[in-house]
C-alpha cells in the first residue's frame, strides 16, 4: 500500500464557521467546497482538514451522520509557541488552556473554534534530565 494523501474529517454544526476560523488564524486555504462540506489544505500540514455538516444525507455510514466531533483535539506542532500564543490571544481567539510546559518537554496551549473543536499548538523541548 502507498498512501498518497491524508485527511481528517469532522462533523460539525457549521462547517463554514470552523473553516473560516482555521483560514483566518492558522493559514489554511479552501481546497474544495460544496453545500455542507469544506475541505481545507495547508502545504506544510501534511493532511487536509474537512468539515462536514452534521446529518448530511450523503454521509456514509448513515448511522454516523448525526455524530458530532466531540472529544476531538487537533494538534499542530509549531516552532515559536510563545509568539503563537500572543498572536492568537491578541486576536481575541478563545484560549481554553493557557500556555503550559509539561515535565516531558511539551509546551502547549489550546484554543476553541466556533463549533467547539479544540485546537492545540505544541512546541517540543528536551525533557529535563
Amino acid at each position: 500500500m502507498r498512501i498518497t494523501n491524508s485527511a481528517l474529517s469532522l462533523n460539525v454544526a457549521d462547517p463554514r464557521a470552523s473553516a473560516a476560523f482555521l483560514i483566518k488564524h492558522f493559514g489554511f486555504a479552501v481546497a474544495m467546497e460544496a453545500d455542507g462540506f469544506v475541505s481545507l489544505a495547508r502545504e506544510d500540514a501534511g493532511f487536509n482538514l474537512i468539515f462536514l455538516r452534521v446529518g448530511l444525507p450523503s454521509f456514509k455510514p448513515a448511522s454516523h451522520a448525526a455524530a458530532v466531533s466531540g472529544g476531538l483535539l487537533i494538534a499542530f506542532v509549531v516552532d515559536a509557541i510563545d509568539e503563537e500564543y500572543e498572536r492568537l490571544r491578541s486576536a481575541g481567539v478563545p484560549i481554553v488552556t493557557p500556555i503550559e510546559t509539561e515535565s516531558w518537554g511539551e509546551r502547549y496551549f489550546q484554543v476553541r473554534d466556533p463549533n467547539g473543536i479544540l485546537v492545540q499548538l505544541v512546541q517540543w523541548f528536551d525533557a529535563p534530565g
